[in-house]
């Protein structure tokens, strides 16, 4: 039986977000998960390569997916608002998510700028995991990384990922408390060029395996 897709229009505090929903092809769902995608500065979307594979990624790992546009990009309405805006986005697309799947555990997950939201909103008491991709270490400020932070945190990167090579990468990982899970993947930079595949089954891996405090 082929999988449940559903267009949707999330009402959002700057008006309403363009989001997809997907059930997994098998069954009903065994957990969700809200994915949320690159700056939208610089060309990311809810379609964007990466954002596409991490969802399918979890869908055949039995989740439910939910991918969403920013205020802006597309038909979402609003416009940007340096990561502030797009982070309460993010919270009423869980909203919405939680609402419609109310008993079953819940994954947050990102790429680059949304593993960054992913991990803002993974403070909250309450999910399963968060899956940070291509954590970019550019920015200067991770505050929100440090403790208390109890939700299991898993990242997966790029061995070669020019906005967070891997030194200045291990170095933020080595501060943080708990120790969070990483796993690399080899690939050409921050997209996974021709690693995609690959990226996509390492996904797949983490969402079937029980969330861990520490660990790499």
């Amino acid at each position: 039986m082929a999988r449940r897709i559903e267009s949707l229009m999330i009402p959002g505090p700057a008006g309403r977000l363009e989001a997809l929903l997907e059930e997994p092809e098998d069954g009903f769902p065994l957990g969700v998960a809200l994915v949320c995608h690159p700056h939208p500065q610089h060309g990311g979307t809810m379609h964007t390569k990466v954002v596409y594979r991490i969802a399918r990624g979890l869908r055949r790992a039995g989740l439910a997916v939910l991918r969403f546009n920013y205020r802006g990009v597309n038909l979402s309405e609003g416009i940007y608002d340096k990561g502030i805006g797009e982070e309460l986005d993010a919270r009423a697309c869980l909203a919405l998510l939680r609402e419609r799947y109310p008993h079953l555990p819940y994954t947050i997950a990102g790429f680059s700028f949304g593993s960054r939201i992913a991990l803002r909103i993974a403070r909250d008491p309450g999910p399963d995991r968060v899956i940070a991709v291509g954590f970019p270490t550019v920015y200067a400020d991770s505050s929100y990384l440090q403790p208390p932070y109890a939700t299991p945190r898993v990242f997966i990167h790029s061995t070669h990922d020019e906005f967070g090579p891997r030194t200045e990468f291990e170095k933020v990982m080595d501060d943080l408390d708990p120790t969070p899970e990483i796993h690399w993947v080899e690939a050409k930079d921050h997209f996974f060029v021709d690693a995609l595949d690959q990226f996509e089954e390492m996904v797949y891996t983490v969402a079937t395996l029980p969330a861990q405090i520490n660990g790499r």
